[in-house]
Order: structure tokens, then C-alpha cells, then sequence
């Protein structure tokens, strides 16, 4: 009886999966496919939902059915004309309502996931979506309620936003910024004024053609003088009919970049531009009518990072579109890699690029890599969304302050090891596809050159790595006190165990023993004890040897606390995939392959450190090195049949893919001949012809004379 109704309720499941997501078409893939230990959209309920795969299945059908969300093979657009197509995208994602406003504050997860749907398709499109009302709307709604009428313009697209922090000559560095906000008491007014060009608002998304308001960040001053600090206002910088600038502003575009050219950034200067008192965004305090300063956050420090609480919104959601990044780069290589036949045991046979052992060397990592940062950026945001509640509720409590801290110092190592492992990834599966990854046609380098800004936006990743080391070096004196201690998050706890832990050894004995990612996970314990301590002790012999407490700090970052950083994050994401792949929740059927990759994830990440973990004793030996890379061949041999199914989990439609190498049937060369050839004049000759035909070279001529 049991048995019948396992069956039934299996029978239910699979109805409701393929109602979900349809199935792949046949082709030179289903090899793999076939090969598979389990069914790829139980796996793919399991890492989304079904709710999220329904969102995903009504925007992706939305984008391929608009003509304006057309592709054309081919054909280059001129940056004026991308990005007036980007702002129509944008525009249509309004139009279609995918979520509406109460549905965003009520579930802010949902954007998330509409912001990485859409980035798939095209980042240009997505982030300016994703700036206007998120990174713009958000600190205006974590304000007083005096501004609701501006969040309901945001929505409607009445006016149009941008996050106007940086400056031409202070970028990561906030505390320089030089644009000043004075109060003029007589006139109820903040006097807006750039001092000079290298305090010119820069890098601004949206601001280069189109935003006719931002959320601009200046040092504010009392009418006595008195400097309180940075602080956030809502200014007008274009006329919301006409689109010229305001009185006193000078806007502008920044110019051609990298990649994400649909994107404007811009500039923007201030010359005595006044706004109104109740412009000020009084998040972290507030002007009196008398022009006194108030502010109910008392502490300095709190106080600056109460004022740029919203660029951790920014440093997770580019930590999880790095990941998506890595997903789509991983997604087409993988699958150009199980379609591509070359050489083999024989003269007559060929055999996929994936049976050999350095192509899966070179990729399942990445996939692995894949699959546990996608889970921790979402952990991550859920983790946000708890503290930003506690802002928009103006809880004050030891334990709102404390998570506060540890999400700033999750997100400032988070974005670092995304956007780094993406940037790795995209060239190494461009290598790996050969001269076809070369073509822009199949995406990669348009992937890579896209995600490069992650390793700078929002802070350039070495400097917001000292952020996370400071933070983890500020429990050193409860550790040495031996003071008890924890982080609301409990990514610290393992420093309560931190002697005990620094007596630890490596322990397996054989390749066997490395296969579950409790291995690595224990040595990254004392991998980030060990570079604690020390960091600590450099910087105390910095400190011996009479140097200032800045040069001090800034003679340990290399090999010491740049390295702790990254293993802190390391270790963070590990354990979170660790305990997740081994819990109670995930299906019997997908349990093995989940451990296979959290494995995976643990020792490739691992194998990095190898050097300082034999100069810290954590191993000694020939056999702990040679055990740990035999294990992640052997992780990738066993991974090797599961590869496809689990790029197809992660994979967006071919349409929202767009690389004829990575679509789903696999038909490699057909895929590819037929977008050659509707490409733009691909078959006619040059408009220059007459210049070949009728002039011939110097020497050419001197010959035929000879």
C-alpha cells in the first residue's frame, strides 16, 4: 500500500515538474542526459521553487514573444542607440508589471530573482531597472514617510533615478567625498555646490543621459560651519518634461566602457543648486529650522554606515549576478564540451571534450562553484532583508546593530570571491570552448567583459576585503580575554573554539576520506584561526617597530589579512552549502550529487591554500596534498555524466542564453552555420571592393614591369 501511494505521489510530482519546465529537445546531449543520476527538475524545484520558476517561465516568455526584446545577429548597435533601446526595455518591464510595487515591499526576494532573470538576457537593461527602484527608491523609502509620493513616482516612472555617490577623484574611499549640502536658515533650503571638477558626481548609472533625480551624497553643514558628515538627499538634475538639466547642474555622459554600454553613466556638477529642507533623507539624522543638527544614532562611525546602509544592497546583489554570471558561462561551455567531438582511443572515433580529464579539471569546479554561490547569495539576501526590516522599523537594539556589522562584512567578501570566481570562470570556459568561444556570437567574452565592473562597483574588491579583516581582527581581544562571544548570523562562532581549533590536524588518510566536504571544511577552520593569529601578531610587530597605526594596517594586507578575508568567505560559503547539501530537506535522489559538489566546491577552493596550510603544520607530508588532488579528480569524474543535467538547472531558454554553442539540443554546428548566415552582409562583397580591384600595390606594379 505504501509503495502505491509513493508511486502516485512520485507520478504527481513529475506532472507538476513538467507542467513547470518542458523538456529538452533531442540531440547530441541526450547522452548525457540519459547518463544522469537524477531528474533535472527535481533538482531545479529544489534550488528555486516553484513559485520563482513561474515568475522566471512569465518574464523569459514575455522577453521572447516583444519584438523590442529582439535579437539581431550580427548587427552593432552605436552606444546612442543601445542605450535609448536599453531605456525602452526598461521601460516595457513597467508596462509588463511582473511585480507590482506592494508585491516587491511585501516580498523583496521576488526582485532579486526579476533583476538576475532579466540580466541574463542583458545586464544593460537589467541594472538600470535595478538602480531606479532598488539602489535609488530604497534609501528613499528607508526615510521618513514624507516621501511617499516620491516611491509612488519611482513606480510609476514619473521621474527616473540614480545613486549619485562617487566623485571623479573619490570613488571607494566615501568619507572623501567633497560635494557639500549647506543649510541656509533664512530660506529653509540645502545649497548643493561642487567645489571643483575632481568633486564632480562620476561613474553615476543612469545619470549619463536620462535620471531627472538623485539620491546624492554630500558633506553636510550647519549654517555655523559645523561639518556633520555624509549624508543622503533627493535632488532634481533634469527637467522631467524636457530632459535639460536643471538650473546650476551640469550633466553629462562619462563615455564608451568596457561592456554594458547600454547602461549610461554618467557626471554631474553643482553650482549653488538649492533644494528644499525636507529633501534632506534622514536616515541617520536630521537639520532643525534653527539649522541644528539631530541625530538619534549617536556614534560617528554608526552614524556613516546608518548613512550608506544601502551600498550593502549593492554588494550582495552584485555578488549573486556574478554567480548568475558564472552560471551562464558555465552553462554554454559544459554543453559545447559534451556536444564537441575531438580525437579519441581510435583513428576512426571521436570523443566528447568532456571525457577527457583537464576539461573537467578546467570547468566542473566552476559548476560546482555555481551551485554553492548561488545558494549563499540568496542566503545572504535573506539574511539582508531581516536587517533592512529592522532599519524600516527603526529598531535601535544591540542585536540590529551587531547584524548590521556582520552582513557589511559578509557583503564586502562576498562580492570580492563572486565576482573574482565569474571573472575566472568566463576565460577559462572561453579557452575551453577553442577558437568557438572566441566568436562574439556565442556570449562568453560579452560575459566576461560584462561582469568585469563587478570587480570594482560598489568598492574595488582588495580595499572591501580589508573591511571584512578588520571586522574579523576586532574579536581578537574577546579571544585573547577569552570573553564570550557571537554574531547574530553565527559566521564568527568558530573563533569561540579558536585554541582549541589551532591544535587541530589534517586527519584523512586516504582519498576516500577527502570525498565529503567536512574535510575541507574543517581545514578551512583552521585556516582562518591560523591567519587570525597571524595577522594579529604581524600587526602587532608592525606596531613594536614604531609604525603608525595606518602604515601598520597597510603592511599586513598582503599574504595576512587580504588572505584571511578570502578564506573567511571561503569557509563561510562552504558551511552554508555544507549544511544545507547534508540537511534533512533535500530529496534522497539528489542527495549524492549535492554532496558530490559541495565536496568539489570545498577541496578546489582549498587546494589554493595548500602552501600556508603545510607552513601552518595544519598537514605535513607528501600524502595530504596528493590526497586532496586526487579527490578532485575523482569528484570530477564522478560529476562528469551529471554535468549537463546540471547546467540545465541553471541554464536560462536559448532565446534568454543567446549562444548558439550552448543552446539546449546540443547541434553545435548547425546552430552555429545558421546564425553566421543571417548575419549583415555576411555574403556580399566589401563596400570597398573597387579599392582591391584598382589599386594595386607599389610593388605589385614594380613586379609587373619586371
Amino acid at each position: 500500500m505504501a509503495s502505491t501511494l509513493d508511486q502516485k505521489q512520485a507520478t504527481g510530482n513529475q506532472n507538476s515538474w513538467d507542467s513547470l519546465l518542458p523538456d529538452f529537445p533531442k540531440g547530441p546531449l541526450c547522452r548525457y542526459r540519459n547518463r544522469a543520476s537524477f531528474n533535472w527538475k527535481e533538482m531545479a524545484v529544489l534550488v528555486d521553487g516553484e513559485d520563482i520558476i513561474q515568475l522566471k517561465n512569465r518574464i523569459f516568455s514575455a522577453l521572447e514573444s516583444d519584438p523590442l526584446f529582439a535579437h539581431h545577429p550580427g548587427e552593432d548597435l552605436c552606444r546612442e542607440k543601445y542605450q535609448e533601446l536599453t531605456f525602452l526595455r526598461c521601460k516595457r518591464l513597467f508596462e509588463y508589471d511582473f511585480l507590482t510595487q506592494q508585491e516587491i515591499m511585501e516580498n523583496p526576494s521576488r526582485i532579486f530573482s526579476m533583476v538576475l532573470c532579466v540580466g541574463m538576457y542583458d545586464w544593460s537593461v537589467s541594472l538600470q531597472f535595478f538602480l531606479h527602484c532598488a539602489v535609488f527608491a530604497g534609501p528613499i523609502m528607508s526615510a521618513s514617510k514624507r516621501f511617499a509620493h516620491v516611491v509612488n513616482q519611482v513606480f510609476s516612472m514619473e521621474i527616473f533615478g540614480c545613486f549619485a555617490l562617487t566623485e571623479l577623484s573619490h570613488g571607494t574611499n566615501a568619507k572623501g567625498i567633497r560635494t557639500t549640502a549647506t543649510f541656509d536658515r533664512s530660506t529653509q533650503e540645502f545649497i548643493i555646490n561642487t567645489p571643483d571638477f575632481e568633486a564632480a558626481k562620476f561613474w553615476v548609472g543612469n545619470m549619463g543621459k536620462h535620471a531627472t533625480h538623485a539620491v546624492l551624497y554630500a558633506q553636510l553643514y550647519t549654517p555655523d560651519g559645523q561639518c556633520e558628515g555624509l549624508h543622503s538627499f533627493l535632488v532634481q538634475i533634469r527637467d522631467t518634461k524636457t530632459l535639460l538639466p536643471m538650473p546650476g547642474v551640469m550633466v553629462g555622459d562619462i563615455g564608451k566602457k568596457i561592456g554594458q554600454n547600454g547602461l549610461d553613466n554618467g557626471f554631474a556638477m553643482f553650482h549653488n543648486v538649492r533644494i528644499p529642507k525636507e529633501n534632506i533623507l534622514n536616515i541617520a539624522g536630521d537639520v532643525t529650522a534653527e539649522g541644528k543638527y539631530s541625530s538619534s544614532v549617536k556614534d560617528v562611525k554608526e552614524r556613516f554606515s546608518a548613512a550608506l546602509g544601502s551600498l550593502s544592497t549593492g554588494r550582495i546583489m552584485i555578488t549573486a549576478i556574478s554567480a548568475t554570471n558564472l552560471k551562464l558561462a558555465i552553462a554554454i561551455a559544459i554543453r559545447f564540451s559534451a556536444a564537441r567531438r575531438q580525437f579519441g582511443p581510435t583513428d576512426g572515433e571521436e570523443i566528447p571534450v568532456l571525457e577527457y580529464q583537464t576539461q573537467q579539471w578546467r570547468l566542473l569546479p566552476y559548476l560546482a562553484a555555481a551551485y554553492a554561490l548561488d545558494y549563499f547569495s540568496k542566503s545572504l539576501f535573506e539574511n539582508f532583508i531581516e536587517f533592512y526590516a529592522g532599519v524600516l522599523t527603526k529598531q535601535r537594539s544591540q542585536r540590529q546593530a551587531d547584524l548590521g556589522r556582520e552582513i557589511h562584512a559578509l557583503s564586502a567578501a562576498s562580492k570580492p570571491l563572486s565576482s573574482w570566481t565569474a571573472q575566472q570562470a568566463a576565460q577559462e570556459c572561453r579557452e575551453a570552448c577553442g577558437g568557438h568561444g572566441y566568436l562574439a556570437m556565442n556570449r562568453l567574452g560579452e560575459i566576461r567583459n560584462d561582469n568585469d565592473p563587478n570587480c570594482t562597483y560598489e568598492g574595488d574588491n582588495n580595499v572591501l576585503l580589508q573591511q571584512t579583516s578588520t571586522y574579523l581582527m576586532s574579536w581578537m581581544n574577546c579571544i585573547r580575554n577569552k570573553a564570550p562571544f557571537e554574531s547574530p548570523l553565527g559566521t564568527i562562532n568558530i573563533l569561540q573554539d579558536y585554541h582549541h581549533i589551532l591544535g587541530r590536524k589534517f586527519t584523512a588518510i586516504s582519498v576516500e576520506d577527502c570525498m565529503d566536504s567536512s574535510v575541507p571544511l574543517a581545514a578551512y577552520k583552521w585556516l582562518v584561526c591560523y591567519l587570525l593569529r597571524e595577522s594579529d601578531l604581524k600587526l602587532s610587530k608592525e606596531k613594536q617597530a614604531g609604525r603608525s597605526s595606518f602604515e601598520a594596517r597597510n603592511n599586513c594586507q598582503v599574504y595576512y589579512c587580504r588572505t584571511l578575508a578570502i578564506a573567511f568567505m571561503e569557509q563561510t560559503v562552504l558551511q552554508r552549502y555544507h549544511d544545507y547539501t547534508h540537511g534533512p530537506n533535500i530529496p534522497s535522489a539528489l542527495q549524492p550529487v549535492l554532496k558530490n559538489l559541495s565536496a568539489l566546491y570545498g577541496l578546489w577552493s582549498l587546494s589554493k591554500h595548500l602552501a600556508v596550510l603545510y607552513q601552518g603544520g595544519y598537514v605535513s607530508g607528501e600524502q595530504p596534498g596528493r590526497f586532496i588532488q586526487d579527490a578532485i579528480l575523482e569528484l570530477c569524474c564522478r560529476l562528469k555524466d551529471d554535468a549537463v543535467a546540471l547546467v540545465d538547472v541553471l541554464a536560462p531558454p536559448d532565446f534568454i542564453l543567446n549562444s548558439p554553442i550552448g543552446k539546449a539540443s546540443g547541434e553545435l554546428y548547425k546552430n552555429m552555420w545558421g546564425e553566421i548566415l543571417q548575419g549583415s552582409k555576411v555574403l556580399s562583397r566589401p563596400s570597398w571592393w573597387a579599392e582591391f580591384c584598382t589599386n594595386k600595390p607599389v610593388i605589385g606594379r614594380l613586379r609587373s614591369r619586371l
